[in-house]
């Protein structure tokens, strides 16, 4: 059972199937997840749906999150406005991969309306798999991401 890492997962209406799919495939695997929404396939906003994913990731809730809309993009966008999440948009495995290596992504995003469901849980799979790499260089950058803020 891969009971070690609980997964948030949510989408809004251009990720909705592509969301079920990839329920099906933790499932199958027995990861223990939630989903976060939608839950039909009705137009919502997308920011309501990476907030929910993005706060119960940096309350401790969940470990990694899984967040699909139409192309990913807009997840990815409003999920890393949130202070200690790491969204990262992949549409191959070696991305997928190098997200988590390297840039210790706790958010994975993914567009619905972009990858057939075989790839997508390709993606899924590497992803969740992989570790971050622990190495010096990549430590002192990510830090460096952290404490970027530069008001207008």
């Amino acid at each position: 059972m891969n009971s070690m890492k609980k997964i948030a997962i949510a989408s809004d209406h251009g990720g909705f199937a592509l969301k079920n799919d990839i329920i099906d495939y933790l499932k199958e695997k027995l990861y223990i997840y939630k989903d976060f929404g939608c839950f039909d396939p009705k137009p919502v906003d997308y920011p309501d749906y990476a907030l929910k994913v993005g706060k119960a990731i940096v309350n401790d809730e969940y470990q990694l999150g899984i967040l699909i809309c139409g192309t990913g993009i807009g997840m990815s966008l409003a999920a890393n406005k949130i202070k200690g999440i790491r969204a990262a948009l992949c549409h191959d495995t070696f991305s997928a991969r190098m997200a988590k290596e390297h840039n210790r992504a706790n958010i994975l995003t993914m567009g619905g309306r972009v990858i057939a469901r075989g790839l997508a849980q390709e993606i899924v799979k590497v992803w969740l798999m992989s570790e971050f790499s622990q190495e010096t260089r990549h430590i002192v950058r990510l830090q460096k991401v952290e404490d970027i803020y530069e008001p207008c």
